[in-house]
This record gives structure tokens, C-alpha cells and sequence, in this order.
């Protein structure tokens, strides 16, 4: 618990983290599915890989006081973004390692229970490396914003054998302001696939 959010619940506005332009936030609505799909324990360690803003980083170590948080980022001044939203929230069990995906996988000496992959490339390349590192009953998380992407990760779930998939599109609105008018704005739709490793 934070005193900028000094709630259990997950969720914290978009607007409370600090940005950078051009870096990717993962937006409320979305990360409440993902935190949702992870099904988290309060030592559960976590892999957030291709972790942007931090914002999946500072709620998981929220909702995990007992666990480790791992946001792995490649690009400096994004995991020194990840830092400072960690700072903001107060958030003390996140580790940021700052490296591509999978090469720097076996740096981490942690290994997850539950893992969030959010985008990157190559994409199945990063799910067959994390998936060696998975423990068993361990959870995967993955989100997709094209055809592309969706294609790959289902084709890497099937080759690996990913157990009770899961597969949810969301389709959100959020109500803006718009001079005088209230209005409804999408939120980017996005896929969120999710299963488990079983041995």
C-alpha cells in the first residue's frame, strides 16, 4: 500500500504514473484484465517482460508485499521511468533488469510463478525461452495489438502445449470531455491470452 494509492485494489489511474513520450502505457482497463488473468499470491514472482511505463511492475508489487516483481526493459531511460514510478508508489520488490528478451533471461536468478509479456520481438522466441524458466503451475500472460502478434503467440501456446487457455478481447469506452460534450472514447482494443504450465 502506497500513499498515492492507499487502496487493495488494483487499478490506479492512468495519470498517476509519470510518462515518457512514445513509451507505452498499459492502460487501466487493460491491466485489470491482466492482473486478473495472472492470478496472483502474495509471494508470487513475477517476470513482467517488455515492461514500458512499470505500471504492471508497481501493481503486482502492490498486490504481491511478500513476492518479487522482475520488469525487464531494454532501453535505459524506460527502465529508469520504471524506477521512478516505483519510487512514486513506494513499491520496494521490484527488480528492473535492463536487457533484451530472451538473451538476458538467464541473468534473472528468480524464477517466476506467473509471467506478463506484453508485446516484443521475436514473440515466440521470448515464449519458448520464459517457458523453460516457468515453475511448474506457473501462469503466462501475454497481450496481442495485431493479427500478427495473436497469430505467434497462439502458434507458440500450441507448440508448447500451454494448458486451460485463455483467450479474452477487450472492448472498452472511457467518457471524456470534449468542449462541451461528453463523450465516449475506445480504448485501444486488445487480445490477453493466458494458460499454464502444468509440469
Amino acid at each position: 500500500m502506497s500513499k498515492l494509492w492507499p487502496y487493495v485494489t488494483p487499478g490506479i489511474p492512468d495519470d498517476l504514473f509519470e510518462r515518457l513520450p512514445g513509451i507505452p502505457l498499459s492502460k487501466r482497463e487493460v491491466r485489470l484484465l491482466l492482473v486478473s488473468l495472472m492470478r496472483l499470491q502474495p509471494d508470487s514472482i513475477v517476470w513482467d517482460i517488455g515492461a514500458g511505463t512499470g505500471t504492471i511492475p508497481v501493481e503486482t508489487g502492490l498486490l504481491c508485499p511478500q513476492g518479487r516483481i522482475i520488469a525487464i526493459e531494454r532501453d535505459e531511460d524506460v527502465a529508469n521511468l520504471i524506477r521512478l514510478n516505483c519510487e512514486r508508489f513506494e513499491v520496494k520488490n521490484v527488480d528492473v533488469i535492463e536487457g533484451n528478451a530472451p538473451d538476458c533471461l538467464h541473468r534473472i536468478s528468480h524464477l517466476p510463478h506467473r509471467v506478463c509479456l506484453e508485446g516484443g520481438r521475436p514473440i515466440k522466441a521470448i515464449l519458448n525461452e520464459v517457458w523453460k524458466y516457468l515453475q511448474p503451475h506457473g501462469r503466462i500472460v501475454a497481450t496481442a495489438s495485431n493479427l500478427e502478434t495473436l497469430y505467434s503467440i497462439s502458434e507458440g501456446f500450441s507448440e508448447l502445449q500451454v494448458r486451460n487457455v485463455e483467450v479474452v478481447q477487450s472492448a472498452m469506452n472511457r467518457l471524456e470531455k470534449r468542449g462541451n460534450h461528453q463523450t465516449f472514447e475506445a480504448v485501444n482494443p486488445m487480445f490477453i491470452l493466458s494458460g499454464e504450465k502444468l509440469d
